[in-house]
């Protein structure tokens, strides 16, 4: 059982999972970063200075006049966050348009190369033999 999970451990598909996984989350949050720090700045520009990250209504509970969406769930309050989840949707979106255009460059790629395969000259076959073969052919054949 222990070689069979080093069997399994040691395929390049875990192996690449496990590589991708990584970088996943490391890309997380290079976008996360990409969102708070210059996304959101642009768009409260256009909206007056609103910052959608903190943006939320209170359901139930109280919570003090312009306290920020972590300080209203630290008070209990039932909030309904309306401005992470959008953060939440732009961060999917850019996320899922930048890997639609890794998955359409490697596409491309593979194309590519096939298209190479498929274009190049399949190796030629031998004709067989040439006239003088065949003539120094029969003149062994003769001699004997």
């Amino acid at each position: 059982m222990l070689q069979e999970f080093k069997d399994f451990i040691a395929k390049g598909n875990v192996m690449d999972m496990a590589v991708g996984i990584i970088i996943g989350a490391a890309f997380t949050a290079i976008v996360k970063s990409m969102v708070s720090d210059l996304i959101n700045p642009i768009i409260g520009v256009f909206t007056g200075g609103v910052d959608f990250t903190n943006s939320y209504l209170v359901l139930a509970g109280t919570v003090p006049e312009g306290a920020s969406l972590e300080a209203a769930r630290e008070a209990g309050a039932a909030v309904f966050a309306h401005g992470a989840f959008l953060m939440a949707v732009i961060n999917f979106l850019i996320i899922a348009f930048v890997v639609f255009m890794l998955v359409r460059y490697v596409n491309r790629l593979k194309d590519a190369a096939f298209q190479q395969e498929e274009t190049a000259p399949a190796e030629e076959a031998p004709a067989g033999p040439s006239e003088l073969d065949v003539l120094l052919e029969i003149r062994d054949s003769l001699k004997r």
